[in-house]
Formats: C-alpha cells, structure tokens, sequence
C-alpha cells in the first residue's frame, strides 16, 4: 500500500508544480470552439461592368472594417477587425451568430447583416460586401 500512496504523492506533486500560472492567477477553462473567417470587400469598383469581367475592376478589401458579432438572443460575444487584405478569423463556440458589419468611412451605409451557425467544425467562407457607390 505504501508504495502506491508515495505514487500519488509524487503525481499530486508535479501537478501542483507544472499547473497553474505563476502569477498568482486563477486557471480557467475556455469553452470549445472553432475558427470562424471570411473577406470584407466593396464594389462595384468601375462604373461599368464589361463582359467578360476586367480583373482591374473586381471587388476591393476593406481593411479596417469593424464587424461585431452577437449570439441570436442579441448578446454581444465580439469585435473583429479586418486586416490589410479584408480578411478575419475569430474563434466561437457552438452556436448561430449574427454578424454586423459597422460603417467604413468612404463606403455608402454599412453591408448587410450575416447570420453564422457555428456548429462542430472550423467555418471559413463568410462573405460581407460594402456597396462602394459607384454607378
């Protein structure tokens, strides 16, 4: 029996030793989730659309942009910034979202809403367009 008690000592031991921040700080447990991203664009960029389309005219990133993001009973989870080339990522739980795109400074109004369900698995493709104004 001896033997076996000093076993679980030295666990207990190392555990206390190796867990824990060394701060001081308390441990906590985030919940599970899963790699939300998309692209933040605007268009039309040319006030005419050519057939077949002029790559100089495809839709530009909008860096900068502010998406917030909000569970569907309306409480705020998030605040995404876009980077340089529009794009972002966040990390969310299982759950059905509402993306909100605020207003970019030079673009008409702000785009339209997104709604995302999160559910078991990382979520890429999520697209959000600003009306550029030109026509």
């Amino acid at each position: 029996m001896k033997p076996r008690i000093a076993g679980v000592l030295v666990l207990l031991a190392g555990v206390v030793a190796c867990g824990g921040p060394s701060d001081g700080g308390s441990v906590t447990s985030t919940p599970p989730g899963f790699v939300v991203s998309g692209y933040v664009h605007a268009g039309p960029v040319c006030p005419v659309e050519r057939t077949p389309p002029d790559p100089a005219c495809a839709d530009r990133p909008v860096e900068d942009a502010v998406i917030e993001v909000e569970t569907a009973d309306g409480t705020w989870v998030a605040r995404i910034q876009t980077g340089e080339d529009g794009t972002f990522s966040v990390v969310l739980p299982p759950a059905a979202y509402t993306f909100s795109p605020q207003p970019v400074e030079g673009l008409m109004g702000t785009a339209p809403e997104a709604e995302v369900v999160v559910i078991d698995a990382d979520l890429a493709g999520v697209d959000i367009a600003y009306d550029t104004g030109i026509r």
